[in-house]
């Protein structure tokens, strides 16, 4: 059974920049769907960012892509999200997913996928003050 580990939240002012990192062991890394959730205090999990490692297609949604950006590195079998100029509201803890199963058609195809996603790890808390 494979496994994946969140890591690189923290506490930053806004304006500032966060990379997060999920990193998989016991999977195929090159034949996943992967994407972030994010829970903002007293809100519902939102999946936010999904990228298909098969074929490096990626997705953002729209309210994020001016300032967020999810890519992999398949020599480390990670899949990252940087963050940039961080709100506020970007406040939240934030989930790793992954299906081993809908890989290599694109990433808006994960993103239907993973948002069936329920195996969370503990996620990683990212604090943005103002």
């Amino acid at each position: 059974q494979g496994q994946f580990a969140e890591s690189g939240g923290g506490s930053v002012q806004a304006g500032g920049s966060l990379r997060l990192s999920c990193t998989t062991s016991g999977y195929y890394y090159r034949h996943l769907c992967m994407g972030w959730f994010r829970q903002a205090p007293g809100k519902d999990r939102e999946l936010i960012a999904t990228i298909d490692t098969a074929g490096g297609s990626d997705y953002v949604i729209d309210a994020l892509q001016d300032r967020f950006d999810i890519s992999q590195d398949r020599t480390k079998d990670t899949t990252s999200l940087q963050m940039n100029n961080l709100k506020f509201e970007d406040t939240g803890i934030y989930y790793c997913a992954l299906d081993g199963e809908s890989w290599g058609k694109s990433a808006r195809y994960c993103y239907e996928k993973l948002r069936d996603f329920n195996s969370w790890g503990p996620g990683t808390q990212v604090t943005v003050s103002s």
